[in-house]
C-alpha cells in the first residue's frame, strides 16, 4: 500500500521545524551549519528525516534502480571532462581514473514522487539557503541532473572530481554495509586559482589533506563540492549505497554542461543545448 506523505511528514519535524521561521530548533541548526561551513566547507544534519519519509525515498530509488544510467566510459578526470592535450600527459587534467557508480536521473522521478515534491517545497529551499548564508537560492534547472541518486553497487566507486555547483546537498537513503566511505580535500581550489600542484599531490597518494566523514542513513549533508575535491571510496559490502543529491544554484536558469551531462547520465535536453549561464570560469 503507497503511503502519500507531506514534505513536513517526510522530515524530522519533531526535530527540525524548518517551515516555522521563529522556531529556536530551526535557528540553532542554521547557526550549526553555518559554523561547520564556515570551518572546512561541509556540515551534516544528523537523522533529517522521519523513519516513513526516508523509507519513502528509499522506495522511490529502488523502484527506479534498473534504469540506472552507467557510462559507457569508466575513466574521468577531475573535473569530468575529456582532458586537454595543451597540457602534459601526467598534467591533472590530462589523468584519468576509473568510475564505476551509476546515476538515476531526474527525469525518471514524476511530479508526484515525494523526492521531487520534497525538492520543489519552499521551506526546504528558504531552510537550506539560510544554513548556507545564501541571499537567494533557485532551483536547478537541469532537467536531467537537478535531483538525481547516485547509484554505487559493490565494487563500484565514484573517484577524485570537484562539482559544477558551488554548493550540493545530499541525503543518504541507504549506506553500504562496509566501504562507500565519503572523503573530500577542502577548499583546494578556488575561482582564481585552479591549483593544479595540489590536485596533483592528491592525485598521487597525498592524504595529508584529506578527510573522512562517516555518514547514516537519514543524514542531509552540504557540501561545498565546487571548490573541495572528494570522492566515494569503494563499495565494499553487499548492499547498495543510495545517496539522494539535490542541486540548487544562486542564479537563475543554470544547468550543466552539455559534454558533462552527456558524460555522466548519458543524455542531453534543448536546455542543455541552449544554456549559456555559467557560474564561473573554471574548468569544470
Amino acid at each position: 500500500m503507497t503511503i502519500n506523505l507531506t514534505p513536513k511528514q517526510i522530515i524530522n519535524y519533531s526535530c527540525y521545524p524548518i517551515d516555522d521561521t521563529d522556531d529556536v530548533k530551526r535557528r540553532t541548526t542554521i547557526e550549526k551549519v553555518r559554523e561547520q561551513l564556515a570551518d572546512d566547507g561541509c556540515a551534516v544534519i544528523r537523522d533529517f528525516f522521519s523513519k516513513e519519509g526516508l523509507q519513502a525515498l528509499l522506495t522511490e530509488a529502488n523502484e527506479r534502480k534498473a534504469d540506472t544510467y552507467y557510462s559507457a566510459s569508466k575513466l574521468c578526470n577531475v573535473y569530468l571532462n575529456d582532458g586537454d592535450p595543451k597540457f602534459p600527459e601526467d598534467h591533472p587534467i590530462n589523468v584519468f581514473i576509473p568510475r564505476t557508480n551509476g546515476f538515476i536521473t531526474a527525469d525518471l522521478f514524476g511530479d508526484d514522487t515525494h523526492s521531487r515534491q520534497l525538492y520543489y517545497w519552499e521551506p526546504l529551499k528558504q531552510f537550506l539557503c539560510e544554513c548556507l548564508g545564501k541571499d537567494e537560492l533557485y532551483i536547478y534547472e537541469d532537467p536531467i541532473s537537478n535531483m538525481i541518486v547516485n547509484v554505487s553497487h559493490s565494487e563500484q566507486q565514484f573517484n577524485w572530481h570537484f562539482d559544477t555547483n558551488e554548493f550540493t546537498i545530499t541525503m543518504l537513503l541507504q549506506p553500504a554495509d562496509s566501504g562507500g566511505h565519503f572523503e573530500y580535500v577542502p577548499g583546494l581550489r578556488s575561482t582564481e586559482d585552479e591549483c593544479y600542484d595540489e590536485v596533483d599531490k592528491v592525485l598521487n597518494g597525498d592524504r595529508s589533506r584529506v578527510k573522512r566523514l562517516d555518514l547514516n542513513a537519514g543524514d542531509l549533508q552540504f557540501f561545498l563540492g565546487r571548490f573541495s575535491l572528494h570522492k566515494v571510496t569503494e563499495n565494499l559490502g553487499d548492499t547498495d549505497r543510495l545517496l539522494l543529491i539535490m542541486s540548487f544554484s544562486e542564479q537563475p536558469g543554470m544547468v550543466g554542461s552539455m559534454a558533462r551531462v552527456k558524460s555522466l547520465y548519458g543524455k542531453t535536453t534543448n536546455a542543455h543545448k541552449q544554456a549559456t549561464i555559467r557560474a564561473d570560469g573554471l574548468v569544470d
